[in-house]
């Protein structure tokens, strides 16, 4: 089966991320740098790759889309029945970006959503609004903080040992407005016999410590009663000797004669 995520997501959380899982990234083939460098050499610049550039230099065949797409209201971009396979054509009409729902949404397990899903396995698309890429033309710093919070995504959203495809859409300040991310297929591997073994161990430690735990509470909890109990039979007896002290002094005093 395949499965999709969706949602929204801050560039600075991504950037992060690409930091920590860049250098154990697998698959992807040489670095972005290793590849941007060699393109770079190629158009005889080093500054002048344009956003398009980069991206396609670093996951070749990816699609790219100039379009405003950063404003598909949220619960309409989460639907199962929300056309994202259209965004994987070399051409996208404003279709795709003005859908309405119409009806219930479906499951994402029937089967024409697990078709859509399959279609675009491994594959990736970025949606970059006019203003945005006009802005990285003459900005080329700006080009490249967009291209790390892209890349800080695809490798926070990697699933290892299954192909991964990326739908990513951005706003006009370069901040991933909304994506897509499922996984598909792939060879999964279980745990093996000696990650068994330690995970059983540690539920056994946890077990041990929940016990001791409750033990520990139960204790203090009788322990509780008990001074509950002892401390009301010293206020019964306290009361009952001032009772009796009292109960002599008036007599001594010819009070209850």
């Amino acid at each position: 089966m395949d499965f999709g995520v969706t949602g929204n997501f801050g560039g600075r959380y991504l950037a992060e991320q690409y930091r920590k899982n860049a250098a154990a990234e697998k698959g992807e083939g040489v670095s972005f740098a290793e590849l941007a460098e060699a393109k770079a050499a190629e158009k005889g610049t080093a500054a002048g790759m344009s956003f398009k550039d980069m991206w396609q230099t670093r996951f070749p065949g990816a699609y790219y889309h100039v379009m405003d797409a950063s404003n598909i209201p949220q619960g309409v971009w989460e639907r199962n029945d929300f056309p994202f396979e259209k965004f994987f054509q070399n051409d996208v009409d404003e279709s795709a970006v003005n859908w309405k729902p119409n009806g219930a949404n479906p499951a994402m397990d029937s089967a024409g959503v697990q078709s859509r899903l399959h279609s675009i396995a491994g594959q990736k698309s970025i949606v970059v609004p006019p203003e945005l890429e006009e802005k990285m033309k003459n900005d080329p710093a700006l080009t490249q903080q967009v291209m790390a919070k892209v890349e800080g995504f695809i490798a926070a959203n990697q699933v290892p040992g299954r192909i991964c495809s990326h739908l990513i859409v951005l706003d006009e300040n370069g901040e991933i407005a909304r994506f897509r991310a499922s996984s598909h297929g792939g060879n999964i591997t279980g745990p093996t016999e000696e990650e068994m073994r330690q995970f059983e161990a540690e539920q056994a430690a946890k077990k041990k410590r929940r016990e001791e735990y409750a033990r520990l509470n139960e204790e203090a909890a009788l322990k509780r009663r008990l001074m509950e109990q002892e401390a009301g039979e010293r206020y019964y007896k306290s009361s009952i000797t001032k009772k009796a002290v009292s109960a002599a002094a008036y007599e001594a005093s010819g009070i209850l004669k």
